[in-house]
């Protein structure tokens, strides 16, 4: 598998699991406990980097099925008023976006990487994390986020995002397999399916993120709303951690970081 690295924070290899927690700038996340306003950004950074956070994850568009589109110069005014906050802090920040002109305005800031749920095909948000040198976290994607059907569909998939990847000149990648109801097609089967057989996705040599966070088919397991849905996504992470995730991106910094703990001591990692 290749390392990548994002700012200092080795991933995969011989690197220990990482941490990613989410800063949503968008009051219309579907995790309401996931939102901060502007003004509350850096206490809550410094929060979960002291909780055991390696890097953030700043978002400031909602892209659960169904939520109010939200225009690029909109999308710039979040992300940078939240970017303004973190400047100068130290703190390893990565930008959730899929749109070429925000990420070239965050290029402005002190950024280490980028998570794109498009997975790259969108060929100017490639060029740009190429010329930057950046790091690109991708997701399974053929066109729009997350539309791959079930394993094979999202196998491919990510097979393309390589491709994409290396045609852009980006040498380190990152792969989440897009695990989540992402469109209208997509059903629990279909990420039961993913889940079950995560460690498919380690034959592409790629670090993998486990990014099932309060998501809507733990809730259907479940019978809970996202505010009910710690012990369920950390009973898929866990798995997930056993079947070779790099990286885990959650909400839930304190209770993922002890459950890597346990993850790591039952593995026989020092």
């Amino acid at each position: 598998m290749k390392q990548c690295h994002i700012g200092p924070v080795s991933i995969g290899g011989i690197a220990p699991v990482r941490l990613m927690g989410v800063i949503n700038c968008s009051p219309e996340s579907f995790y309401r406990g996931s939102y901060t306003p502007f003004l509350e950004v850096h206490s809550r950074a410094q929060e979960l980097v002291a909780g055991g956070a390696d890097i953030i994850d700043l978002g400031a568009r909602s892209t659960a099925p169904g939520t109010p589109n939200l225009s690029p110069a909109e999308e710039i005014e979040r992300m940078a008023g939240a970017l303004d906050q973190l400047e100068g802090s130290g703190i390893v920040i990565t930008v959730d976006t899929t749109r070429p002109e925000v990420l070239e305005r965050c290029l402005s800031y002190d950024i280490a990487g980028i998570n794109d749920i498009g997975g790259l095909h969108d060929p100017r948000l490639a060029a740009l994390a190429a010329e930057a040198g950046l790091p690109v976290i991708a997701m399974a994607t053929w066109r729009e986020p997350g539309d791959p059907k079930g394993l094979e569909e999202t196998l491919a998939a990510l097979r393309e995002v390589v491709k994409r990847a290396e045609d852009a000149g980006i040498t380190s990648l990152i792969l989440d397999p897009a695990i989540g109801r992402w469109s209208s097609r997509r059903e629990m089967r279909d990420d039961l399916e993913i889940c079950r057989n995560f460690a498919v996705f380690r034959t592409l040599g790629r670090p993998l993120l486990a990014a099932v966070s309060r998501k809507t088919f733990i809730g259907e397991l479940v019978g809970r709303p996202p505010e009910g849905r710690l012990a369920g996504s950390l009973a898929v992470t866990f798995s997930l951690l056993m079947q070779g995730a790099s990286m885990v991106r959650t909400h839930d910094i304190p209770e993922t970081r002890d459950l890597i703990a346990v993850h790591a001591a039952l593995s026989g990692v020092p």
